[in-house]
């Protein structure tokens, strides 16, 4: 490992991550490598290193205590070697790892269990930085795909209540998960409504949401008075309706107030006809 210095060099990431900081221990059986790699974390300001350990019993019961985001895990050591202390381990429990060894002959075994990377000692600091980097990289995505599968499982219970959430004026609202988020829209908001493939896609005031679902469920939890399908794939709001343009071949466009022009199959036609008729 090179001499260090007092500034970090290139391929060392210093600048703090959006969100917290990183929660990292440090497991080998020699103090100096311990040591070379604490320094090189410690100029990362996005990283906040939780704990050390130098031996295979020591790291089991560090990892379980402080279930830290990311481990520099060291393979041989006394007790057990860093695979077995990951064995330990509740299921799920590990974090993302980062092997350091002198030894590759392990190297095929540790990305079997699913290891970051693999740092082969003696290695300098800007192969370090990469794989800090990847092991970075690796945290975020796993919180990213733990915080998309709660908002699902709770958009899942919102949506198996008895009854619709109501806004605080008594309207319905309906729940959309988009990008990561859930969303509450007031059922009055919406303007129409499409089927894209596996989604259906909410277009609210020139804005569209995506949510995974059937036309045909979704077509059952509207609100009769106030939404009709137009086509096997389009949905409007009622109050949106303008006007029936006539197409081709004897077929008519809707057109709604903000312009937009949906195509209205022929099995919808005599539908919309009454309700424009209703509302003259």
């Amino acid at each position: 490992m090179k001499t260090f210095t007092d500034s970090a060099p290139a391929g060392i990431p210093s600048n703090p991550p959006m969100g917290r900081r990183i929660r990292t221990v440090i497991i080998d059986d020699e103090p100096a490598a311990r040591r070379g790699v604490r320094l090189l974390l410690e100029r990362d300001a996005g990283v906040d290193i939780v704990g050390e350990a130098g031996g295979g019993a020591e790291a089991a019961e560090l990892l379980a205590r402080e279930k830290p985001d990311l481990a520099f895990l060291d393979v041989q050591m006394p007790d057990c070697d860093g695979f077995q202390a990951l064995a330990r381990l509740a299921p799920g429990q590990a974090p993302a790892v980062v092997f350091v060894t002198a030894y590759d002959e392990h190297a095929l075994r540790a990305f079997e269990v699913h290891a970051v990377d693999y740092l082969l000692k003696p290695f300098d600091d800007e192969r370090f930085g990469a794989a800090l980097q990847r092991a970075k990289e690796a945290v975020r995505s796993r919180e990213a795909d733990a915080v998309n599968r709660r908002l699902t499982q709770l958009l899942d219970y919102l949506q198996a209540a008895p009854a619709a959430p109501k806004a605080a004026d008594g309207s319905e609202r309906i729940l959309v998960k988009s990008s990561g988020e859930i969303f509450f829209l007031k059922a009055e908001e919406i303007d129409w409504i499409e089927a894209e493939g596996d989604y259906m896609k909410f277009h609210v005031a020139g804005k569209t949401h995506l949510m995974r679902e059937t036309m045909a469920r979704l077509e059952a939890r509207l609100d009769p008075k106030r939404f009709v399908r137009i086509h096997r794939s389009t949905i409007v709001n009622i109050d949106r309706l303008r006007k029936l343009s006539p197409s081709f071949a004897g077929e008519y466009a809707v057109v709604l107030h903000d312009g937009t022009k949906l195509k209205l199959s022929r099995g919808y036609h005599e539908r919309i006809a009454a309700i424009l008729k209703q509302s003259l």
